[in-house]
């Protein structure tokens, strides 16, 4: 990114659209726009299928980020960690029971043991027989104009095992969000894939007592700076994001930030007005549409 922009510059070029070979010549254009059109012409946001388009499909399988892909949505989220015998694979919970049935633990079973089970029945018997994906079987459907956002369920021992999957797969970085809510999980990610953009999330805990609010704008400055983030993954409480609590953390040094997880329109228009460069959703067709990001 070209430091000499200034942060409001910065942020609407954060994950530029499209990604993957053809990501520099885009880029070139993006930088040039900005001194070309006018200040107040807002860029489109990245629109990410949260799980997958997980409204319509079952989280994190194949069918959710294949109905991404037909929705159209700019990305795709999922949650990873890795098994016993350190293959990595897609699920939010450390266990199986929720989505998969049985109660197996991901991190004490063989990927051979997690593929007994499957996980697609639970939200409808359409999609029975839907398999625990791997992060390869989900690169090897990653369109070459668009942005994969991996969610790190673990700490940073994960990290070396995701740096050799992508390397294998040839996925150019460009293409790659790493995110997570450790620190310094991040801060292993941009020091084995510097390349890959990582921003460090948060959610917030209101205090009814005294009204406070953690983690404090000064944590998550802090806390960016010390694990050398991107940028910020913002949960979407509209009562603690607001402009000044971006403007104070922009001057910060934020450069950029997207929330998670947005599927009323309205609350999608309003973080679109904060300057987000990304906007996490279980409906990405129909908040894309909404926000008149479509292609």
């Amino acid at each position: 990114m070209n430091t000499h922009l200034s942060s409001k510059a910065a942020s609407s070029l954060c994950l530029p659209r499209p990604y993957g070979r053809r990501h520099n010549l885009f880029l070139g254009i993006a930088v040039l726009t900005l001194f070309v059109l006018p200040s107040e012409v807002t860029q489109a946001q990245m629109i990410v299928a949260h799980r997958g388009a997980s409204e319509d499909a079952p989280e994190n399988t194949m069918a959710a980020f294949r109905e991404a892909w037909r929705q159209d949505a700019d990305g795709i989220e999922g949650d990873f960690y890795f098994t016993s015998d350190k293959q990595v694979v897609c699920i939010h919970d450390k266990d199986t029971k929720r989505t998969g049935g049985k109660n197996l633990k991901v991190a004490k079973s063989t990927l051979t043991q997690l593929r007994t089970l499957e996980f697609g029945s639970w939200k409808h018997s359409n999609f029975s027989g839907e398999p625990l994906p791997t992060l390869q079987d989900i690169l090897k459907i990653l369109p070459e104009d668009k942005t994969f956002v991996i969610e790190l369920k673990t700490g940073p021992e994960i990290v070396p095992l995701v740096k050799e999957i992508l390397r294998e797969a040839e996925t150019p970085l460009e293409q790659i969000l790493i995110i997570s809510f450790d620190d310094q999980t991040i801060a292993k990610s941009k020091e084995l894939l510097p390349a890959a953009r990582a921003h460090w999330l948060t959610g917030y805990k209101t205090d009814d007592a005294t009204g406070v609010t953690t983690p404090s704008l000064a944590e998550i400055a802090t806390t960016l700076k010390r694990c050398n983030a991107d940028g910020l993954g913002t949960q979407a409480n509209r009562e603690v994001v607001t402009k000044e609590f971006i403007d104070e953390l922009r001057q910060g040094g934020m450069e950029e930030f997207h929330v998670w997880t947005v599927d009323k329109l309205d609350d999608a228009k309003y973080f679109q007005s904060l300057g987000a460069c990304g906007i996490t959703t279980n409906r990405p067709g129909a908040i894309k549409e909404g926000l008149g990001s479509g292609k």
